[in-house]
């Protein structure tokens, strides 16, 4: 039995949107056929055993696009089960990074050689460079920019501060984004935690701060440069029916990726209208 998407659901069930690209993986190297204007999901995963991680990628791999081992997690891992799980998401076609928060560390500690060796090593194919902690120089966020280009790793960069009430400037953002693709970034990540409280474009409550967001419009007209970090399905749903079906998410948590796809989809109530449809004037019936 062909057990791929296309030959048992409608494509009206799969995708009432239109908008997003079925992979329909039947085997591993299928994963790299990924279309380049889908919306990227990256997850965050704060600690998944070897059988969970397995389920996850089962099941939701052809929805993932990014995997990032959160904050400082990776050193925890036996070495054994971070090899598995590196070499799992990459046989899938996921990159793999580990938290921006662990280069912020190697940066602190002196040790930054070190830390790319040890990376790219284990096999990890992408990096995160980020400043939520720690203060960088716009000449050492470049310079660890390029280093991870050079090393053949997949840079996506990440702007905001993890501070409790920290607020985005857009115009700042604005030059970030241009300077770091400049460097190699990919993409710029806007901070919002694991939590999606109270920082970046989210306020206490996690409502989005759509002023905010309308501003870095403003500034960034083009948001495919950008990843928005939202963890909350409110947020995420506010992101997807201001900018699309196909905007960058990140981190969603691992159970909840067939969740958003859904939400991408117009295959739950929260954005049910994605799935509408214009009737055409045949379809119209007319009383004389």
């Amino acid at each position: 039995m062909n057990n791929s998407m296309r030959a048992v659901w409608p494509r009206e069930l799969r995708d009432p949107s239109g908008t997003r690209f079925d992979s329909d993986k039947e085997n591993k190297d299928a994963a790299v056929s990924r279309d380049p204007d889908r919306g990227l999901t990256m997850v965050i995963d704060k600690g998944l055993g070897r059988n969970t991680f397995a389920d996850v990628i089962e099941t939701a791999s052809p929805y993932i696009d990014c995997i990032k081992f959160g904050f400082g997690t990776a050193p925890l891992y036996r070495t054994d089960m971070l090899l598995y799980k590196i070499d799992l998401a990459k046989q899938h076609g996921i990159s793999v990074m580990t938290g921006g928060t662990l280069l912020e560390i190697a940066v602190q500690q002196g040790i930054v050689p070190a830390f790319f060796d040890t990376v790219c090593n284990l096999g990890f194919n992408a990096l995160e460079v980020s400043d939520g902690t720690i203060e960088l120089s716009r000449q050492k966020r470049t310079e660890l920019i390029q280093e991870g280009k050079k090393r053949g790793l997949r840079v996506f960069s990440e702007f905001g501060k993890k501070l409790s009430g920290s607020l985005i400037d857009a115009a700042i953002l604005a030059d970030t984004v241009e300077l770091d693709l400049a460097a190699g970034a990919e993409y710029v990540t806007v901070e919002a935690r694991e939590s999606g409280v109270s920082v970046g474009i989210f306020d206490k409550h996690g409502e989005c701060r759509e002023d905010v967001v309308d501003d870095i419009l403003k500034f960034v007209p083009d948001h495919r440069t950008l990843i928005w970090e939202a963890p909350l399905k409110n947020q995420q749903a506010m992101l997807l029916r201001k900018f699309g079906s196909n905007v960058h998410l990140g981190n969603i948590a691992p159970t909840e990726v067939m969740a958003l796809e859904t939400l991408r989809r117009g295959l739950r109530q929260d954005t049910f209208e994605f799935g509408l449809k214009e009737k055409t004037p045949d379809e119209f019936c007319y009383m004389i």
